[in-house]
C-alpha cells in the first residue's frame, strides 16, 4: 500500500478510537480490499468441530464452499485449519483437552488425516486439489527452510492448489505449537506474503463489553493499543486454545508486516464474499502503511529471540527515527545468552520491546564491554516493530 493510499485511509478513519463511525467504516474497507488477490484463511476449531467435538460436516461443507468460490473468482486461497486435536479427542473419547504433550499429539495424529480426508472430499467436489502442508516453528525460522516453504506454497498456488496448513503437532515437542493456530496464520500470511488474513471463528468480531448487556462488534482498529489487549479475553473451550487475546496476538504481526486482518463469524455462509466485498463484516485491523520486506519479516517475526539489548533514549530514538545502527555506546544493559548471529530484543530502558535484530556478536562480547568501533546490530539486519 503505497502513500497516498495510506493519506486516503486517514482521511477515512479517526486517529485514536478503536472504532469508527458508521459513515466512515466501508470506506476504509474498500479501499483496502479492492485489489485482494491472495488470501490466508483461518478455520477455529469452534467452526469446525459440533457439541460433540466431531467435525461437523455442514459447517465443514459451507466453508470450503466459500473457499472454493474465492479461488474460482481467480483469486489464490491458502488454508490454515485447526481442529485436528478437536477431532482426535472425539475419536479417541477424550471429554476435554488433554494436557500431556503424549496425549495432544496422539489426538493431533488421528484427528489431522481424518480433517484432510474430509477435506480432500469436499474440495473435490468443487474440482479443487488440496495439498497438505504440515509446519514446525524450525520449519520457518531456519532462513533456507523458511524460503523452502515459501516456494512450495507459492508452487502449489500457481497450480490452483488449495494448500492446507496446520502445526505439526504430531511431532512438535516445544508445548506442541508456534503459540496457536492464530499465530501461525498470521506467520503464513507474512512468510508468502498475503494480501489478506481472514480469521473464521465463532464470534462476530472483536467484541466491546464482551458477556454484558450492550455488546458491540467493533468494526475498524486502526491501533493495538493498551486497551484493546485488555479487552481481548482468553478462550474457555475445551478444544481450543487462544481466543481473542491470540488473535490479537496474530494482528500485531499482520499489521506490522503490512497484511489488513479481518476476524468474523464462520457461522455466516457468504461472509468471506462478504469481506472480500468490502462489506460491514467482523472487525478489520487496519495495516501499517507499507509492507515489512522478506528478510525484515523474517527476523521480526519468526525467531524465539536469545536476548535481549537495553539502549538508553538517544539509542532508541537513533534507531525509530533516524535508522541508525545499533553501536555499544548506546547500550545499557545486555541479557540472555546468544550468539553471533543469533535474534535478540531491543529494548528501551523501561524494558518495553521496540525492535529486533541479528546480533553480530555473543552476548559474552557484548557484556565484555570491550567493544569499539563496530556495530552491534546493523540497520540492515534490525527491524522496528
Amino acid at each position: 500500500m503505497g502513500r497516498s493510499q495510506a493519506r486516503g485511509l486517514r482521511h477515512y478513519t479517526t486517529a485514536s478510537t478503536l472504532s469508527a463511525a458508521s459513515v466512515t467504516k466501508l470506506p476504509v474497507r474498500r479501499e483496502l480490499l479492492k485489489d485482494i488477490t491472495r488470501i490466508v484463511v483461518k478455520f477455529g476449531t469452534g467452526v469446525l468441530t459440533d457439541s460433540r467435538k466431531q467435525p461437523d460436516p455442514v459447517q465443514l461443507e459451507q466453508l470450503v464452499a466459500q473457499v472454493a468460490e474465492q479461488r474460482k473468482a481467480g483469486r489464490e486461497l491458502v488454508l490454515v485449519t485447526s481442529g485436528a486435536v478437536g477431532a482426535g479427542m472425539g475419536a479417541l473419547g477424550y471429554e476435554k483437552r488433554p494436557n500431556e504433550l503424549a496425549e495432544l499429539q496422539a489426538c493431533a495424529a488421528v484427528g489431522q488425516s481424518r480433517l484432510m480426508a474430509i477435506y480432500e472430499k469436499l474440495f473435490a467436489q468443487h474440482s479443487l486439489h488440496v495439498a497438505q502442508v504440515l509446519l514446525t516453528h524450525e520449519d520457518l525460522e531456519h532462513h533456507e527452510r523458511h524460503l523452502n516453504a515459501r516456494n512450495t506454497l507459492v508452487t502449489l498456488l500457481n497450480r490452483g492448489v488449495v494448500p492446507i496448513i496446520n502445526e505439526n503437532d504430531a511431532i512438535s515437542f516445544t508445548e506442541i505449537k508456534f503459540g496457536d493456530n492464530d499465530k501461525l496464520s498470521a506467520l503464513v500470511a507474512s512468510l508468502l506474503p498475503a494480501d489478506l488474513l481472514v480469521i473464521l471463528t465463532t464470534v462476530d468480531g472483536v467484541i466491546e463489553n464482551f458477556g454484558k448487556a450492550d455488546p458491540k462488534t467493533i468494526s475498524v482498529i486502526e491501533q493495538i493499543d493498551g486497551r484493546l489487549e485488555k479487552m481481548a479475553g482468553g478462550t474457555d473451550s475445551v478444544t481450543a486454545v487462544g481466543g481473542m487475546r491470540s488473535k490479537v496476538e496474530a494482528a500485531k504481526i499482520v499489521v506490522r508486516s503490512g497484511i489488513p486482518l479481518v476476524i468474523a463469524s464462520g457461522k455466516k455462509k457468504k461472509v468471506l464474499a462478504g469481506i472480500v466485498a468490502g462489506e460491514d463484516e467482523g472487525t478489520l485491523f487496519v495495516p501499517q502503511p507499507t509492507k515489512l520486506q522478506g528478510r525484515k519479516r523474517w527476523i521480526a517475526f519468526f525467531h524465539h529471540p536469545k536476548g535481549a539489548l537495553f539502549v538508553d533514549d538517544g539509542a532508541r530514538k537513533a534507531l525509530r527515527e533516524a535508522g541508525k545502527s545499533l553501536l555499544p555506546p548506546g547500550m545499557a544493559r545486555c541479557e540472555g545468552e546468544f550468539a553471533a548471529g543469533d535474534v535478540v530484543r531491543i529494548c528501551d530502558l523501561d524494558g518495553t520491546e521496540f525492535a529486533r535484530g541479528i546480533a553480530k556478536f555473543g552476548a559474552e562480547e557484548v557484556r565484555g564491554h570491550k567493544l569499539s568501533r563496530v556495530e552491534l546490530i546493523h540497520r540492515d539486519d534490525l527491524v522496528i516493530l
